[in-house]
C-alpha cells in the first residue's frame, strides 16, 4: 500500500475512532460510567496527584518520563483554524498539569509540528514538556536532513528537541551521524529510530545490535504483539527506551469491544474504561517506556492518563486481557 493510500485509510479509521470510543465509553459501568460521562469529575482526585503516575527511566540517562504520552498524527495535521485548534490547545495545556509530558509528532504529519509549536508557545509550558519528532529524507542528502530538522525546530518554536527519531528507518547510515553531531552540540537530547511495519523489524534489530540508540519506536497493542518477542528483548538487553505507537490499533480494539461493558475484573487493576485496560496492558510490559495514543480531546486525555495510575496487570491479568479481546474478535 502506498503512503498516500495508507494515509487516507488511516484517516478514515481515525475518524471512526471517535464514534467507536464514545460508544465504548457509554457502555462502561459503575465508576466506569462516571468516568465516561464526566472524566474530568470522576478522575479529578487521582489526576491531581502527579506522584501517583507510573514513570519509567530512559536507560541511557536514568531520566524518568510518564508512561503515557500524546501522539499527534491525524487530528493535529490539518488543524489550521482556531476552532480546530481549541480542543488541541486544552489537551496540551492540561497534559503537564496532570503529570503527563511526552508529545510525539513528525514533519510527515501535515502541520502537526506547527500546531504543537504554536499552541505550546501560546500556553507557555514548553519547559514542562518532552518534544519527540522525526526526520526522514530519502535521498540521504546531508543538506536536506539538516534543513528538515531546522524546520522542525522552527515549527515547534524551540531551540532544542528532546528526542529526534529517524522515521521508518529512512537513510539511517546518512542520518545517524548527523543526529550524533546535534546531540553532542546540545541541540537534541536523545536519538532514536521508528517503524510501524513488522517487515522492518529485522533491519531495525541489526541497527539496535550495532548502533548506540537512546530510543526506538514500534507499534504495539493487545492484538498486535509481535514486538514483544522480536524487539523488546533486544531493547532491554541494549538499554534502549521503547515508545509504542498505535496502542488502539487505529480503532481496531475499540471496534471489537463496541457495545460491551468493561468487565468486572477490570476493577482489580483500577480500570474504569476499555481504553485504560488496553493501555495498561501495554505499559505493564517492563520493556515499554511510554505509549503514545493519539489524543485530540480533553476527555480522551483524562481517560488515557488514568492508565498511568493505580494497580498494573500482572502476567496472569495480561493473559486475561488478551483472552477477553480474542473472545470477541
Amino acid at each position: 500500500m502506498s503512503y498516500n493510500s495508507s494515509h487516507n485509510h488511516d484517516r478514515i479509521l481515525n475518524d471512526q475512532r471517535g464514534l467507536t470510543r464514545r460508544a465504548v465509553l457509554k457502555t462502561s459501568v459503575g465508576i466506569g460510567l462516571a468516568a465516561a460521562l464526566n472524566p474530568l469529575s470522576a478522575w479529578a482526585d487521582a489526576l491531581a496527584q502527579p506522584s501517583a503516575m507510573l514513570m519509567r527511566a530512559i536507560p541511557s540517562s536514568g531520566e524518568k518520563i510518564p508512561v503515557i504520552g500524546v501522539g499527534t498524527a491525524r487530528r493535529y495535521e490539518n488543524a489550521a483554524s482556531a476552532e480546530d485548534r481549541a480542543p488541541l490547545r486544552e489537551v496540551l495545556r492540561r497534559l503537564p498539569e496532570i503529570g503527563g509530558k511526552l508529545i510525539d509528532t513528525a514533519p510527515a504529519y501535515g502541520i502537526a509540528e506547527t500546531v504543537v509549536g504554536d499552541l505550546v508557545s501560546e500556553i507557555g509550558n514548553r519547559d514542562k514538556l518532552f518534544f519527540a519528532t522525526k526526520v526522514g529524507v530519502r535521498s540521504g542528502d546531508r543538506a536536506g536532513i539538516v534543513a528538515q530538522m531546522e524546520e522542525s525546530m522552527r515549527r515547534l518554536k524551540t531551540d532544542r528537541i528532546d528526542l529526534m527519531q529517524i522515521w521508518n528507518l529512512i537513510a539511517v547510515p546518512e542520518t545517524l551521524p548527523i543526529l550524533r553531531e546535534w546531540k553532542a552540540a546540545g541541540r537534541i537530547r536523545y536519538i532514536g529510530i521508528t517503524t510501524s511495519n513488522e517487515r522492518q523489524y529485522e533491519p531495525l534489530l541489526k541497527i539496535m545490535e550495532t548502533e548506540r540508540l537512546d530510543f526506538i519506536q514500534v507499534d504495539y497493542a493487545v492484538d498486535s504483539r509481535e514486538a514483544e518477542a522480536r524487539i523488546f528483548p533486544t531493547a532491554q538487553d541494549k538499554g534502549i527506551a521503547v515508545l509504542t505507537n498505535l496502542p488502539f490499533g487505529r480503532s481496531r480494539v475499540f471496534e471489537k469491544v463496541s457495545g460491551r461493558p468493561v468487565p468486572d475484573w477490570a476493577r482489580e487493576i483500577d480500570c474504569a474504561t476499555w481504553a485504560q485496560v488496553f493501555l495498561k496492558f501495554i505499559v505493564s510490559n517492563s520493556a515499554v517506556t511510554c505509549a503514545i495514543p493519539g489524543t485530540a480531546k480533553l476527555g480522551y486525555l483524562e481517560d488515557n492518563q488514568g492508565a498511568a495510575r493505580g494497580k498494573m496487570p500482572d502476567e496472569a491479568m495480561r493473559k486475561r486481557i488478551v483472552a477477553a479481546l480474542s473472545a470477541v474478535g
